[in-house]
């Protein structure tokens, strides 16, 4: 395949999972506004994300299943923190706050993870970072519209912080994956883990684990709560990883992830058609600045790479660069 025509494969990859992964708190959505707790929402999402991929995981493996076992302690790690943290905060927060929103405060993460390696580290930020956090941090006072006449509910802002402290383990985490293992196997295996761990939680009364089977609203029809649940496990979490994936492979991590900040983007979209939910013009040009914010940090991050580092010092940019 000519270099321009992979090129093209790829950019096509890395939209469909952004696209894709843009659906899942408007699916989610109908599901809690039927009776569904989010974890359980949750739990079913990437369960069967997981049982789905078990089989292309496996094979990835090639049989190197000492490489699986030496990383069980990580990938527990990982499905508990940025897989089920980040998705149970991010779905909590679309029961309080249009999605958009939501996703908007998840994506802060990006800018914990300067603050992180800052603290931890002892990495100061360059002039680039120090840009994008004084963008995004005025855009998250904007998209909150803390001096406008809009509701937004402190409980569903708390949320979606929590969900942005899920996004920087992700991407903490996914930067300490072992090189020999294949990102499919950490995806399969992280959200099986993540989903073991919802379902025993639940079992035992610690977290709340209830849904309904029967008619759900979904862009204003009537329909089966198992389309809902299709959409958020196979659209929004099977293929939405396995195109990331892909996406990664021929674009390489850095690039990849950028194009997955469109998620944001067509979240908002699809929200605003499925839903009727769009933000108000101050709440867009607040997301716009941490959109801003969040790119600066990137683009601060690829400069560092092209220089000498230490793995230690800078986090790399995760294969996987979405979990909404």
């Amino acid at each position: 395949m000519r270099p321009e025509r992979s090129a093209g494969v790829g950019l096509g990859l890395a939209l469909l999972s952004a696209v894709t992964f843009g659906t899942s708190g408007t699916f989610a959505r109908s599901l809690i506004e039927a009776g569904w707790s989010a974890e359980a929402a949750v739990a079913v999402r990437v369960g069967i994300a997981a049982l789905v991929l078990a089989v292309p995981a496996a094979l990835a493996l090639r049989g190197r299943w000492h490489v699986l076992r030496r990383n069980l302690g990580m990938i527990g790690l990982f499905g508990l923190l940025a897989v089920a943290g980040a998705q149970v905060c991010f779905f909590n927060a679309v029961r309080y706050l249009p999605v958009g929103i939501a996703l908007l405060l998840e994506y802060l993460g990006i800018i914990l993870v300067v603050a992180w390696m800052w603290v931890a580290h002892g990495q100061r930020p360059r002039r680039l970072t120090v840009a994008g956090a004084a963008a995004a941090l005025p855009g998250l006072a904007l998209v909150l519209d803390l001096t406008g006449s809009g509701s937004i509910q402190l409980v569903g802002v708390l949320w979606g912080l929590g969900a942005a402290f899920g996004l920087a383990g992700y991407f903490v985490l996914s930067a300490r994956v072992d090189a020999e293992l294949p990102s499919v196997t950490v995806a399969s295996a992280g959200m099986g883990a993540g989903a073991a761990m919802l379902v025993l939680l639940g079992a035992v009364g610690i977290l709340p684990m209830h849904a309904t089977f029967g008619d759900v609203t979904f862009a204003g029809h009537q329909m089966s709560w198992l389309v809902p649940v299709a959409g958020l496990s196979l659209v929004a979490a099977v293929v939405a990883y396995v195109a990331g994936i892909g996406a990664a492979r021929i674009l390489g991590a850095r690039l990849s992830s950028f194009v997955g900040l469109t998620e944001v983007l067509f979240a908002i979209l699809v929200a605003w058609v499925v839903l009727g939910e769009l933000p108000t013009v101050v709440q867009l040009i607040g997301g716009v600045l941490i959109l801003a914010g969040v790119t600066l940090v990137r683009v601060d991050e690829l400069r560092a790479t092209r220089g000498p580092r230490r793995a230690a010092d800078h986090p790399a940019t995760p294969e996987l660069a979405v979990t909404a």
